[in-house]
Formats: structure tokens, sequence, C-alpha cells
């Protein structure tokens, strides 16, 4: 998750959002992302994917099950899909997203029970250092003192 949240400071020295991904399989980091939507001008540049598009390649296959993807906040409902169907053995994330989260807060798309994958989610992994991110990310877009 360090290492993630390295990926989302770095993105948030860029002008995006600071989120962070890293996949793990077998002990090995096999990617690792940051939010590029500014960067690449593009709707879909969330840092899972990224990193999901990265592992793949990486590993030859697009189905990443025996991985884990560790990312700084809960995934929007595009990428906790993205997890779905690469059929993730394990998501852990920071903090929750009331607003936008669905991996639990909004939605449940990565463990629910009706669709044919689960994946084991972990919330509250380093939440508080990434939600501060977030926050000053924020403070400093709107032009107040952080």
């Amino acid at each position: 998750m360090r290492i993630a949240l390295d990926e989302a400071s770095s993105a948030a020295e860029a002008g995006d959002v600071p989120v962070g991904a890293v996949v793990v399989c077998d002990g090995e980091i096999v990617a690792r992302a940051k939010n590029e939507r500014e960067a690449r001008q593009s709707p879909v540049a969330h840092a899972e994917i990224i990193a999901l598009e990265e592992a793949s390649r990486r590993l030859g296959r697009w189905r990443l099950s025996g991985c884990t993807i560790y990312v700084t906040k809960e995934p929007c409902p595009m990428c906790a899909g993205a997890i779905f169907q690469a059929r993730m053995d394990r998501l852990v994330y920071g903090p929750d997203d009331p607003k936008g989260g669905a991996a639990g807060s909004l939605y449940n798309i990565v463990d629910d029970p009706r669709l044919n994958h689960q994946a084991e989610v972990i919330s509250g992994v380093l939440a508080d250092e990434a939600a501060a991110l977030l926050r000053n990310f924020f403070r400093k877009r709107r032009g107040e003192e952080g």
C-alpha cells in the first residue's frame, strides 16, 4: 500500500486526483499506476484500470486470478467492475468513498454473491494517510489553506 501511496502522491504532483494502485501476484509487484485522467484527457485513465492493463500485459493474460490489487481509496463502479472482470482474488484499499465507492459503500460489485466471481475485500489499510492526500489535494484545488 505504501507504493500505491507513492503513486497517488505522484498523481497529485501532476495535477491529477491522488489515487494509486499496485497489482501483486505471487508476492511480486507486476504493475503500479496512478490516476492519469488529466494527463491523458481520458475519463477511463484511473489508476486501477492502468494497473490492470499493465499487469495483464506483463503476465500475458487477462484473467488475474491469484493477484491482489492495492488501491489508495475505494474503487468507483468502473474500476470495481474491471477488478471483477479480471477475476482478481483480493482488493485491498484505504478509505471508503461514500459518494462513489463500489466495493461496499454505495455498491458492492467485487463481492456481490449474485455475480459469478467474488474477490476478498480488505478496507481501511493506511486509510488516514490516503484520505489526507485526497483532502489536501482538493483543498489546494479550491484555493484553501491547508
